[in-house]
């Protein structure tokens, strides 16, 4: 290759001119493939620096103060958003596209909304909802649609749900805010379990009592403050029907609680000889009647 005629300054000079040409008109604004670029550059530049301060303030600044977890990824995630509305905003200035022309395009939308985005802007809002409302937060134990699970994350059109079964659950926001959603989490961790138990009719009524008060009181996760109560309920067909009512810390360690406990119940009634009755039926039989045989006509 034969460098003798390579001019360094022509060839500047042919990619500034490659540049800066324009390429089409944007509100009687130039266009260019440098305006691109930068308008690239910025919006990718926004979107990294949003993400570091998310990141930022939700592992590093927001720890150090008092804060639910909730409360700090609800914080971390409005700063992301604003973060990289503002880059959008600076990022279409590069381009020539004020905020005239912004009302335009987003007109535009608006209408392109009317004929079939209407699912999407419907989770964007609800998105929104659930960020500044808080009906659920992060790392809260939630049930919906019929899934029970632990919320992972809030994005801005759906929800992301651990199942009990560790499965991820894609749920989009509108459910939040127009279904009916059981929040075990909110305000208080604590959970109340039922176990119902049946006795047999000839067991001392005294001694059950008893031994299910020492299950509730041996328990090291069973609260005591409100104290475990045990209440008769009825009169069943073959045992007495009670339940034992007892407070625990934290929802998400409730079957693991629940097992603990009927398994406590068998040993401790084992222990004072006190019988678990199963269904019963009693089947009554008598002897059979021989029945008088009618002889034909033509015999």
């Amino acid at each position: 290759m034969n460098f003798d005629n390579f001019d360094l300054t022509e060839w500047f000079q042919a990619f500034h001119d490659l540049m800066t040409t324009t390429l089409f008109q944007l509100q009687q604004t130039p266009v260019t493939l440098l305006s691109l670029f930068i308008f690239l550059l910025f919006l990718v530049a926004s979107i990294l620096f949003g993400r570091f301060v998310r990141r930022s303030l939700q592992h590093r600044i927001l720890p150090r103060f008092e804060i639910e977890r909730g409360l700090r990824y609800t914080l971390s995630r409005i700063s992301y958003y604003v973060i990289v509305t503002i880059g959008v905003l600076v990022s279409f200035q590069f381009v020539g596209v004020d905020l005239s022309s912004l009302a335009v395009i987003f007109g535009l939308l608006s209408v392109g909304i009317g004929f079939g985005l209407q699912n999407i802007t419907n989770n964007f809002i609800s998105g929104l909802i659930v960020l500044f409302e808080r009906p659920i937060s992060v790392g809260d134990r939630v049930e919906v649609g019929g899934i029970e699970g632990d919320v992972l994350e809030i994005n801005i059109r759906s929800t992301k749900i651990r199942t009990l079964n560790n499965i991820s659950i894609i749920v989009p926001n509108q459910e939040f805010v127009g279904s009916n959603v059981i929040n075990y989490s909110h305000g208080d961790p604590s959970f109340r379990l039922d176990l119902a138990v049946g006795v047999s009719y000839s067991s001392d009524l005294d001694t059950v009592l008893k031994a299910l008060q020492e299950i509730a009181d041996t328990h090291p996760k069973v609260m005591q403050d409100p104290k475990p109560r045990i209440h008769f309920e009825e009169f069943g067909d073959s045992a007495w029907l009670l339940k034992l009512k007892a407070w625990i810390p934290d929802v998400k360690e409730y079957r693991a609680i629940k097992n603990e406990l009927n398994q406590m119940i068998v040993r401790k009634f084992d222990e004072y000889n006190i019988e678990i009755p199963f269904p019963q039926r009693d089947l009554h039989m008598r002897s059979s009647v021989d029945l008088p045989i009618k002889k034909s006509n033509h015999e």
